[in-house]
């Protein structure tokens, strides 16, 4: 079974809102594998003295979750609590 999750964030740049959308999924991508898509929610920039200043992008990221890795963290969850059945706890 697949299974996707998202993560919202926010990304930013001096240049342009489509920088700030990249550099939002650029950062995800340093800590986050096997991301699939990503979707721009909203756009911002702050402003000083009439021009914009700097550029916001509010991206959703879609990634799929590693099936093995969920598949072994299963695994050892039920293990732990299979192991811990029947004996005597020490408080």
């Amino acid at each position: 079974m697949t299974v996707v999750k998202v993560l919202e964030l926010v990304g930013e740049s001096k240049n342009s809102w489509q920088e700030a959308a990249a550099n939002a999924v650029q950062e995800a991508a340093r800590t986050v594998d096997h991301i699939t898509g990503v979707e721009v929610v909203n756009w911002t920039a702050g402003v000083d003295n009439g021009q914009i200043r700097d550029y916001k992008a509010n991206v959703k990221v879609a990634f799929v979750v590693d099936g093995e890795r969920q598949q072994g963290k299963a695994k050892t969850q039920s293990q732990a609590r299979t192991q811990g059945r029947g004996q005597e706890q020490t408080y």
